[in-house]
């Protein structure tokens, strides 16, 4: 189990752009808005040294938090981060507010593992592309997963993992593939070394001797 995440808050009262540039510069609290659900969004104030602390653990762009204004607790997915553009310290926190009762959508890291068993990478001297890290799934905010886990223990090289490949926790869905089997795309493989696999170097090989001893048919009896 994920460890719950806790963030307190308090009722911003000065809005804008202004009011915001002068909240950041006091160094010790940034803004942030609560929406969505029943309720009318809420501009609050976060410490900055405990939403760092909080953006730590992996599963904060992913796991529901708990988000207490004066002394009011709400449940909130983190929906937008706005970062400065050269020192990435965070610049405002947009939080979706989330009903235990209906479905949410948010992405969830994948976890690789077995990648130095791989087969592929083992024995065949492949070598392992990701190309996804995480995917959005669909599910009860009870249900929504830490993380998924990728098992490469037995992808061969030239094999890939689909969407449709990965185990899911009950009562999670993967968004993508409710449009189609076009969208059951790639999330991992294993690629073959450079060069070629040694079955593909040795048909070549043989290939080019059959050429070497084969006649010219263009020359003169």
């Amino acid at each position: 189990m994920p460890q719950p995440i806790e963030l307190n808050a308090s009722p911003r009262t000065e809005l804008g752009t202004g009011a915001s540039r002068r909240l950041r510069r006091q160094g010790e609290n940034l803004p942030g808005i609560i929406y969505g659900g029943d309720g009318a969004p809420q501009p609050v104030t976060l410490s900055a040294n405990e939403l760092t602390k909080a953006m730590q653990q992996e599963a904060f762009l992913s796991q529901i938090v708990t988000v207490r204004v004066d002394g009011a607790e709400q449940q909130a997915l983190v929906r937008d981060l706005q970062l400065h553009p050269v020192n990435e310290k965070v610049l405002h926190v947009d939080f979706l507010r989330v009903d235990a009762d209906r479905p949410i959508q948010t992405n969830v890291p994948l976890h690789f593992v077995n990648e130095s068993k791989c087969v592929g990478v083992r024995t065949g001297g492949g070598s392992i592309a990701h190309n996804l890290v995480d995917v959005e799934v669909s599910c009860l905010p009870k249900d929504l997963p830490e993380f998924i886990e990728v098992d490469l223990a037995a992808l061969e090289v030239g094999q890939a993992l689909h969407l449709s490949d990965l185990s899911v926790p009950e009562g999670v869905t993967l968004v993508a593939l409710g449009y189609g089997e076009d969208h059951d795309i790639p999330v991992v493989s294993v690629q073959p070394p450079r060069g070629g696999t040694a079955e593909a170097e040795d048909e070549a090989e043989a290939e080019e001797e059959e050429t070497e001893t084969e006649p010219d048919s263009s020359a003169e009896d």
